[in-house]
């Protein structure tokens, strides 16, 4: 492994540290019917339960009800300088 760059070996060692936390698995239903599975890690279900609790529902039905939070439409970016062959 020594032969690795460093910054594989660092991505390396952050996968077995992820892999060795304890995750909690949150079954839920999106809003189109399908069965989901959601892997969260302890800070997250922390949260999570907070919000459910705090709303008086369940994880699942946060999660349901939290695939309905629309996304925000980023405005189209321009075309860096660089790619339009004019110099900056």
């Amino acid at each position: 492994m020594t032969d690795l760059p460093a910054d594989d070996q660092t991505f390396l060692k952050e996968l077995v540290k992820t892999a060795r936390q304890k995750h909690h698995h949150v079954k839920w239903t999106d809003r189109d019917g399908t069965e989901r599975v959601t892997v969260l890690d302890q800070i997250e279900v922390v949260r999570v339960a907070k919000l459910a609790h705090r709303m008086g529902i369940s994880k699942p039905e946060l999660m349901r009800q939290a695939a309905h939070i629309p996304v925000a439409k980023l405005p189209p970016s321009a075309p860096p300088a660089a790619a339009s062959g004019t110099p900056a």
